[in-house]
């Protein structure tokens, strides 16, 4: 990359400050040609989160970085859809680093996402039951939100938490504390000081662990992808597409006669590009919209997160958007 803007998602955390450290070091020495955007999103959620944002924009300041500070009440954004404040905050925050990305004519937003991070994410999916390309865990490289032209990057999936913050430290740079990644109530701070502890007394590599084995199941994902790619455009009914974001419709028999395996990839693969993203897709809903192949009754609808819906219509599957309300 040569004088490319490169969004950096910054809380001010251990790890998003180090990714921020390193680029600056990496882009003095002459390593890196990019321009640095620094994006921190006020959640309102604690009374510190004011001089949060203010503490990274200094932070930004101070090394020659943009920063473009949002702000969302994401307390009232969770009470208006299913009360998961995790969820909420984290769709606000991808929403507004695609924003930022957007503004700024960025190609790539990169996070500070840790090893540690990435063996939550495994546990977590794991306990709600998702299939094997869930318990992939995050990727290092995906487009980020809709849009196909801005990826969002995770450098720093190989380091562990313990890492990013000796990096700091010999950077002599403080790092911000967030106190309700000490509330169990959330399921992540749970695994993270409950869960993960347990399991480090029967393996002290445990995260390591989930690491290589989410790489492992990434890797087996990517090989079945173009198996999947080619039943869906087997499957796709060209010249039935019922829904705005132009997801084609799916012929039933062709489906129901592939492999469970293969079908169950196409579907998630499919599902995914209505939506946009996969967010709160589990298993349990793969295995719902798969129950409507079965028989020859028509007019049965699966409700999916966030709104939307998969109906079956004479011998198809139709994807209708959380805003496109029935189609008659």
């Amino acid at each position: 990359m040569s004088d490319e803007t490169v969004v950096v998602a910054v809380s001010g955390g251990a790890d998003s400050t180090a990714l921020l450290l390193a680029l600056h070091e990496l882009k003095n020495s002459g390593k890196l040609g990019i321009n640095i955007c620094v994006a921190h999103l006020d959640h309102k959620l604690r009374p510190a989160s004011p001089a949060d944002a203010k503490w990274v924009a200094a932070l930004a300041e101070k090394l020659g970085c943009e920063s473009v500070i949002g702000r969302s009440k994401v307390a009232e954004l969770a009470s208006s859809t299913d009360g998961n404040l995790e969820q909420a905050a984290r769709e606000a925050r991808y929403a507004f680093l695609e924003r930022t990305a957007k503004r700024k004519s960025a190609n790539y937003v990169l996070t500070g996402h840790t090893m540690d991070d990435q063996a939550e994410t495994v546990l977590l999916r794991l306990m709600r039951g998702s299939a094997g390309a869930g318990l992939g865990g995050m990727e290092q490289i995906r487009p980020l939100g809709k849009s196909k032209s801005i990826k969002l990057v995770r450098p720093l999936l190989w380091a562990r938490r313990s890492d990013t913050e000796a990096y700091c430290r010999l950077r002599k740079t403080e790092f911000l504390r967030d106190e309700m990644n000490e509330d169990q109530k959330f399921a992540r701070v749970k695994v993270r000081q409950q869960l993960l502890p347990l399991m480090q007394s029967f393996n002290n590599k445990i995260v390591e662990a989930l690491s290589r084995t989410a790489s492992q199941l990434r890797e087996d994902a990517a090989v079945l992808l173009n198996d999947s790619d080619a039943l869906l455009r087997r499957a796709a009914v060209l010249d039935h597409v019922e829904d705005e974001t132009g997801t084609p419709a799916l012929d039933v028999k062709v489906l129901a006669n592939a492999p469970p395996a293969l079908r169950r990839r196409a579907l998630r693969q499919w599902l995914a590009e209505g939506r946009g993203n996969t967010r709160r897709l589990e298993m349990v809903h793969l295995l719902a919209v798969e129950k409507l192949l079965e028989g020859a009754a028509g007019g049965r609808v699966v409700q999916l997160p966030g709104g939307s819906r998969v109906t079956r219509k004479r011998g198809r599957l139709v994807f209708e958007a959380a805003d496109q309300g029935k189609i008659s």
